[in-house]
Order: C-alpha cells, then structure tokens, then sequence
C-alpha cells in the first residue's frame, strides 16, 4: 500500500497529492527519464521550477508517459529574476511554454528576495493568474512569519500552499503555526534533510522496530502531520520505498522522538537574503 492515492484540499478545492517527486538538481537531459519512472511508478504529482532548468524534460517525461493530463498535479515556480507584476505573467507563460502544458496546477513565487521588493507585485499576478481560472492554485516558497503576515495584510486571495524547507534537524515551528492558523498548507522540501536525517539513530531504532527503512520513518513523520512531502530521488527503487508509507503508523511518542532532534540548522538558503535566480 502506497501514500500516492492520498490527497489534501488546498484552498479553492484542488487536490495535491501529498507524495510527490521533486525535481532539484535533476540535470535537463535526466529530467524525462526520472518523470517517466515516477509516472510508471504511480506519482501523480510533480514538482519543478523555472530556476532548476529542466521544465522542458519534466514536460517531455509527462508527455512520454502517456498519462492523462488531468490526472498528474504539476507545479512550478517563478524565479526571483521574473518577479513584478508584467514579468510575472510572461515568466508563466514561458513555464506553460517549456512544459508543453496548458495550465499548471499550482504555481509559487519561489522566494520572496525581500531586496528586489518585488514580490507584491508578483502575487498580484498569480491572483490574476488565479482569477482568470489559468492556473488551478496559487503558493509561495519559503515564505517566513514576516513575509506572511505582509501578504495577507493586502492580498485578495491567501497562499493555497508555503513549501518550505522542513526536516527533523530544522523543523520552522513558527512558520507552520503561522501556516496552520491561516489555512496554508505546508509543503516540505528537503524533506530528508538531504539524507542527513537517515543517520539519526532515533531514525533508525523506530525503522528498525517497525521493519521499514528510514526514510520511510522520517516521510512518515511529515505526512501523520498533515504535510505534503516531496522527496527527491532518481532511483526507482527508492521512489517506490518513499511511497510505501501505506501500512507505517508512528506513534505519540515516536513521533515526539523526533520533534527533539530539532537542532535549527538551516541546509539551503536564507529566504531574508537569497537573491540569485538560478540555482542549480
């Protein structure tokens, strides 16, 4: 039994599977190959951006593949060298364009670049973007507290979505509060801590006991909290072990196991500083 069937409402009713393949730093030329597998596989949901450069693979593997549009969720998000309200709406376009897609499902300002100070007017795009019914749902990426509480000082329309970076080492409670306590559904990147989580031995004495691996144990944590996680991977193997979350049910005190291995350490970027737009 997999967690890929599993759903969450998003706000405005979209469903986002909460297992999906997330696609940073797959090089352009293994993009196809590593969507088709995970359509193969049963992933229904896929997530990219204009920074990674490789939207024209992930739209040659969703077209390779041979499943019905309608049935795969796609994101993508803007870049920090796109926002502004004009750019914005063109920046879609092209994504829609590499991607060979006619709408995406959700769509993030990737980073809020508080120096640009332009990212007011990117969300006045999505909302129009949204509005006009071109794009399911609209979201943000590492958006903090801060960041949040402006947004909905003006915003028309609340983020559906906050994908953040969120593992055991750096769990970024006050963001999810803040999330929770305005219908944002968190979305974990990195969610592994990029493997770094695997190696805790409270990891792996709770993989141990329940005879499963342990990422599937830390995957586990995420989704029994409402999270929608999407780990990376280029395995087949390993896309079908992080989906097999079906029968896995950690409990009170597994999971507060895991809450103490917070340690605040941040692996990616600072959201109050980071104004590159290409990142790979």
């Amino acid at each position: 039994m997999t967690r890929l069937e599993t759903t969450v409402t998003l706000r405005g009713g979209a469903e986002i599977p909460q297992v999906g393949l997330g696609v940073f730093q797959v090089p352009p030329e293994q993009a196809q190959q590593v969507v088709e597998e995970a359509l193969a596989v049963g992933y229904r949901h896929v997530d990219t951006a204009a920074a990674y450069v490789n939207e024209s693979g992930v739209g040659a593997g969703l077209r390779a593949a041979g499943v019905p549009r309608e049935e795969v969720f796609v994101t993508s998000k803007l870049r920090n060298g796109d926002q502004g309200y004009d750019a914005t709406l063109r920046a879609y376009d092209d994504t829609l364009e590499r991607l060979g897609v006619d709408a995406l499902d959700l769509y993030l300002i990737h980073w809020p670049n508080p120096a640009a100070g332009l990212w007011q007017d990117s969300w006045r795009a999505l909302e129009t973007l949204l509005e006009s019914s071109r794009v399911r749902a609209i979201g943000v990426s590492n958006f903090l507290v801060e960041h949040l509480q402006e947004l909905a000082s003006f915003a028309t329309h609340l983020p559906a979505v906050n994908q953040i970076e969120v593992h055991p080492a750096f769990q970024q409670r006050e963001v999810i509060a803040e999330c929770e306590r305005r219908e944002i559904v968190v979305e974990a990147y990195s969610p592994l801590g990029q493997g770094a989580a695997l190696e805790s031995s409270v990891v792996r004495e709770i993989a141990t006991a329940h005879e499963v691996t342990p990422a599937q144990v830390v995957l586990a944590w995420h989704v029994q909290q409402g999270r929608v996680v999407i780990p990376k991977t280029t395995s087949r193997e390993r896309m079908v072990s992080n989906a097999d979350l079906g029968g896995l049910d950690l409990g009170a005190e597994e999971l507060r196991a895991i809450d103490f291995l917070e340690t605040g350490e941040r692996l990616g970027n600072d959201p109050r500083t980071f104004a590159l737009s290409q990142i790979r």
